[in-house]
Parts: C-alpha cells; sequence; structure tokens
C-alpha cells in the first residue's frame, strides 16, 4: 500500500514561511509516473486544491496562492516539498500530501494524514 507521511506544519505569524514535505513509501520504483498534488481543508470549508507537480515537472497553482508558494519533487527520495511564503491568516487549513496515477482504467489515488498550518499573530 501507498503510504503518504506530511511534515512540516505549525505555527507561524503572517508574513513568515514553513515548507512542508511528504515523503511516500510503498510505491516501488513508480513514484516518479505519480501526480503529486497538495490539498488544504480550513475549518468549515470545503477541501481545495492548493498546487499540483506532475512527472514532468509541470505545476500548477490555486489563484490565492500563485507567487507565494512553490511545490517541487524529488524523486530518487520519493518526497513532494511546498514552501509557502508570506503566508496569510487566510492560509490556516489542514495541508494533505495526495498523489494520483492511472494505468488504463486502473486509477490510484492516495491521501496523507494532512498537517496543520496555523498563520497568526
Amino acid at each position: 500500500q501507498v503510504q503518504l507521511v506530511e511534515s512540516g506544519g505549525g505555527l507561524v505569524q503572517p508574513g513568515g514561511s514553513l515548507r512542508l514535505s511528504c515523503s511516500a513509501s510503498g510505491t516501488g520504483s513508480i513514484f516518479n509516473v505519480y501526480v503529486m498534488s497538495w490539498y488544504r481543508q480550513a475549518p468549515g470549508k470545503q477541501r481545495e486544491l492548493v498546487a499540483t507537480i506532475t512527472s514532468g515537472d509541470s505545476t500548477n497553482y490555486a489563484d490565492s496562492v500563485k507567487g507565494r508558494f512553490t511545490i517541487s519533487r524529488d524523486n530518487a527520495k520519493k518526497t513532494v516539498n511546498l514552501q509557502m511564503d508570506s503566508l496569510k491568516p487566510e492560509d490556516t487549513a489542514v495541508y494533505y500530501c495526495n498523489a494520483k496515477w492511472t494505468l488504463l482504467k486502473l486509477k490510484y489515488d492516495y491521501w496523507g494524514q494532512g498537517t496543520q498550518v496555523t498563520v497568526s499573530s
């Protein structure tokens, strides 16, 4: 089974930075084919897509985080990171790592347990 474990969350003041990391296991030698994403869910809100990175290192960001967040991956280490700068109180949420892979009709979709990010003065 694929396991995703997030780390790096915590409490930070507005304008500060955090770097989240997601470590994958159980992917064998095919981690590189997974599309990796970060989602977040604030209290009472729907879970939303924050950033995505493909196997070819193409990236996509939610409008709310463009220019502030950077997603990256290290296929050798089987990790995906989210560098978060200029944090705002609105960024407060539980952040989840997600991995997706498709092969013909087979679809794989995995989630981590999440890590809390709190932006507050």
